[in-house]
């Protein structure tokens, strides 16, 4: 399985390398991209989606640069015929709809974390708050001081699956300007502070009891890990979005 690695210059993508080069879920690098002169490979490594020859060897592309981006590689995927895991978040209804547009053509597996940790935290989440439909609902995320959206794509994709049994359920973004709470709200807080890889806490309380679900990442590769196992689940689907739950239930 050749990976066509997106943001190869990154952290993220410097964890993708390492673990293709190691042959980790069979796979291999085919290139890389990143508008940042990057050194150091033994692969090619390209600026840009449009220098990549015609008849490069890639199998799927897995994508760690920025949200903007994601139009024009659904462009490339699509027009290449080739899958490709989009593991950036943040993305605005326009760019969703771009994904969700390439997805009839070509296979795209989009998750808003690469851990199957918070995918089963999302579950967790849901069976909590299902069996307490009156309590209070807060969740609270914490990263590195460099990451650029807020809250964090995967605090809203908990929230999301929350929703999904409290159908009445809406966002509140921190607690400034709010007196008190109401009982549909879903509390969202967002801490950036020094090199925290990333921590998710979802909170359920009532009047008599408080639970509270945790998932702390230790490191980056898990992440990395993830997303080729992403790749190699992906490249035997055909066209459709798919999610860290498509994987669970296989």
């Amino acid at each position: 399985m050749n990976i066509l690695i997106c943001g190869i210059g990154g952290r993220m993508g410097h964890e993708v390398a390492r673990l293709a080069l190691d042959g980790y879920q069979g796979a291999a690098p085919a290139c890389g991209v990143d508008i940042r002169p990057v050194e150091g490979f033994d692969f090619p490594v390209y600026e840009g989606l449009d220098a990549i020859p015609e008849d490069a060897a890639i199998d799927c592309i897995i994508d760690f640069t920025f949200h903007t981006g994601t139009p024009a590689l659904m462009d490339f995927a699509v027009a290449r015929r080739l899958p490709v895991v989009v593991a950036t978040t943040g993305h605005t209804p326009e760019e969703l709809a771009a994904i969700r547009k390439a997805a009839d053509t070509i296979p795209v597996f989009h998750a808003a974390n690469m851990s199957l940790g918070i995918a089963l935290l999302c579950e967790l989440a849901k069976t909590t708050v299902k069996a307490f439909p009156d309590a209070d609902i807060e969740i609270v995320e914490v990263h590195h001081n460099r990451k650029l959206d807020a809250p964090s794509g995967t605090a809203l994709a908990l929230a999301d699956a929350i929703r999904t049994v409290r159908d009445k359920a809406f966002y509140v973004f921190g607690r400034h300007g709010h007196a008190g709470r109401t009982p549909d709200e879903i509390g969202i807080h967002a801490l950036r502070m020094g090199n925290v890889v990333g921590e998710h806490k979802v909170i359920v309380a009532t009047d008599s009891q408080t639970i509270t679900l945790e998932h702390q990442a230790h490191s980056r590769a898990l992440f990395a890990e993830g997303a080729l196992t992403a790749a190699a689940y992906l490249v035997e689907q055909a066209p459709g979005l798919y999610d860290m739950q498509s994987m669970i239930e296989g």
